[in-house]
């Protein structure tokens, strides 16, 4: 039916190996958004000692060694140094206190937690993704993307204390990740993927200034980098909960013709959790469009033709070189057996429709 190969890829997340000892906001008791940013990263590192790089990279050999062999053909690099996927980037930028903690309410209400507070303006230091990616493409040979949370996603997630507007302080977190995102380029990165779960529950802010600001982090990207968002529709706390908030699913349709007219080539929706009407698809003219075929929150391992029957209705909608098979999001909550067993099933779904 397929006239061009079907890819699979990860979306960001996969299960940290129990010898990996740094706090992660998937292992939290309270759910992934309670993590506490007072057990600090630096602490856990020191904790591990001269030890620390070498865990760092074993674990992510691990984490890229499951996603190839399972079959995938871009995998991440499991996020494994990081303690959640937001605060690890902000403890490398300036203009944010850790230690100095305010209490917020965070997701339009879903949630309260104390968060690391902006105090002076937010800039680039010196840059980590680089090394990350590098250890990470050093265990294979298919190209490892690289994950950033996006502008207003930092924004929702720190407490401002400093810039009072939305607009000037998404900006200046763009160009933070701006610098990294080309130094990524640079290091020879050619899969770089901004997460930004915010756009789907606040889609209005996300045409007024959020994909603007995303154009800002991507700005100056090379020609041969893919430049990819992720559109979330909220994590739940546990596996098996059905009932957790979600975005709007209307939210999708808001932004897809806008996201389309964007410089964004390959953009990540979830589809498992909740199903879409696929006619979505079509607003995609020249998008990739990265479809969620396994759910991220669910023990039940989804069977190799329900993952393949979903694609097939999908390529009703979209042309088979620019549909690319993966979970909705992170794979954190799984656990490894689980997580394998999912992207096992949906790289066989995926392959089984080349020719």
């Amino acid at each position: 039916m397929c006239s061009m190969s079907l890819q699979s890829t990860a979306i960001g997340a996969y299960p940290k190996p129990d010898y990996v000892t740094v706090p992660d906001w998937f292992k939290d008791p309270e759910g992934p958004d309670s993590a506490d940013p007072t057990k600090t990263w630096a602490e856990a590192v020191a904790a591990l000692g001269d030890d620390a790089e070498a865990i760092f990279a074993r674990g992510t050999r691990d984490a890229v060694t499951d996603q190839v062999e399972a079959g995938i053909d871009i995998p991440t690099d499991g996020e494994i140094r990081r303690e959640n996927y937001i605060h690890y980037h902000c403890r490398h930028l300036n203009g944010i206190d850790f230690k100095r903690l305010t209490a917020t309410e965070l997701r339009g209400g879903a949630y309260r937690a104390n968060l690391p507070t902006i105090t002076e303006p937010i800039s680039a230091r010196e840059h980590f993704l680089p090394h990350d990616w590098q250890v990470a493409q050093s265990f294979t040979g298919r190209p490892v993307k690289i994950t950033l949370p996006g502008p207003m996603t930092v924004s929702d997630s720190v407490a401002d204390d400093y810039y009072g507007d939305p607009r000037r302080l998404g900006a200046d977190i763009a160009a933070a990740l701006n610098s990294e995102v080309l130094a990524l380029a640079a290091a020879g990165c050619r899969h770089i993927q901004i997460d930004e779960p915010l756009f789907a529950r606040r889609p209005q802010d996300a045409l007024d200034y959020g994909i603007d600001n995303l154009e800002r982090a991507f700005h100056g990207c090379p020609q041969g980098v893919v430049r990819t968002m992720h559109m979330c529709c909220g994590y739940p706390d546990k596996l098996d909960n059905p009932d957790y908030p979600k975005a709007p699913p209307q939210s999708y349709f808001e932004l897809a013709d806008t996201v389309e007219q964007s410089s964004i080539m390959a953009v990540s929706l979830e589809d498992a959790h909740r199903h879409n009407d696929l006619s979505l698809l079509e607003h995609f003219k020249t998008t990739t469009v990265i479809l969620g075929v396994v759910a991220i929150a669910k023990s039940y391992i989804e069977p190799v033709d329900e993952i393949r029957a979903r694609l097939h209705e999908a390529l009703d909608h979209i042309d088979p070189d620019r549909l690319v098979a993966a979970p909705d999001c992170g794979l954190g909550l799984l656990g490894r057996e689980r997580a394998l067993a999912k992207l096992r099933n949906l790289a066989t779904a995926a392959h089984a429709l080349r020719t």
